[in-house]
């Protein structure tokens, strides 16, 4: 049996998901496949380099300094949140908290990073193949938030957040061979997503990138329709939804430290469940 994890990320709302893996590394559980959406590709990363609470560290501790994220870096870089230092200058060796990348690599485990296509909207999902030592460039292509973040390029084509394409990746899994998924979220699956800010964000994109403003003005439809598919997938006993019943008041760029460290205990506490679902086949 094939087992997988989606993490869909939602900035720094994700320490949700770094608590769901950090129990999984806590209790030695496994998967056969990885796929990180935005935020979602560094908790993944993390995770299969066996480093728990690296990403603990990025959303309470690094998010909160202005090389981070901060107007000074979109009057200097025009991206708010600068992802070369969160990528790079962090992340790299010699940083303060430099992934693990044998480690990462030696993991028998697939990973797939979703980004997309700024210039036709498409999803991409690179592999552990497009990685380098020091090379982690996939990883700011899948974080790319649209308005702040420039596209991220990646061989000469520019990548916005994987999340205006695919938002939540539960049929990618499926279509991998995986016969049971953890699909996990950070916001409550029963409450529909609204639209919140996309058609402002859409319109300054437009000029430059109409087909990415497209899936952005649409992003809504394609979460709402993936999380009721990953509740039939529940239904059915295949798939296993990870959620917080609120979010602490936070959103996407939300910096609150108390906001924080309660929402990462609730992704620790509610991934108990994982156990019993990949236990149960």
């Amino acid at each position: 049996m094939k087992t997988g994890i989606v993490d869909v990320g939602g900035g720094l709302r994700g320490i949700f998901a770094a608590g769901v893996f950090d129990y999984c590394m806590d209790n030695a559980i496994t998967f056969d496949l990885v796929v990180g959406v935005s935020a979602g590709s560094a908790n993944a990363a993390s995770f299969l380099a066996g480093q728990r609470g690296r990403n603990y560290m990025f959303y309470t501790e690094y998010a909160f300094e202005k090389e981070y994220m901060s107007l000074q870096n979109m009057l200097k870089k025009h991206s708010y949140v600068d992802l070369d230092y969160v990528y790079s200058t962090l992340s790299n060796t010699g940083g303060r908290s430099p992934l693990d990348y044998p480690a990462l690599m030696e993991n028998p485990a697939e990973l797939l990073v979703a980004a997309t296509n700024a210039l036709t909207g498409s999803p991409k999902y690179f592999d552990k193949s497009n990685l380098a030592q020091n090379r982690y460039h996939i990883f700011k292509a899948s974080s790319a938030l649209p308005f702040f973040c420039k596209p991220y390029v990646v061989d000469w084509i520019p990548y916005y957040d994987g999340a205006l394409a695919d938002p939540v990746p539960v049929e990618k899994a499926f279509a991998w061979g995986c016969d049971k998924v953890v699909v996990v979220l950070t916001r409550p699956a029963d409450r529909p997503r609204g639209p919140g800010k996309d058609e402002f964000f859409a319109r300054r994109i437009q000029r430059k990138y109409p087909f990415a403003a497209k899936k952005l003005r649409t992003r809504v439809e394609r979460y709402n329709e993936s999380v009721e598919l990953a509740r039939r997938y529940e239904a059915e006993g295949k798939a296993l939804i990870i959620a917080p019943d609120d979010i602490c008041g936070l959103e996407t760029l939300t910096r609150d430290k108390p906001a924080l460290l309660k929402f990462y205990q609730k992704g620790y506490c509610t991934a108990e469940k994982i156990k019993d679902f990949l236990q149960d086949s």
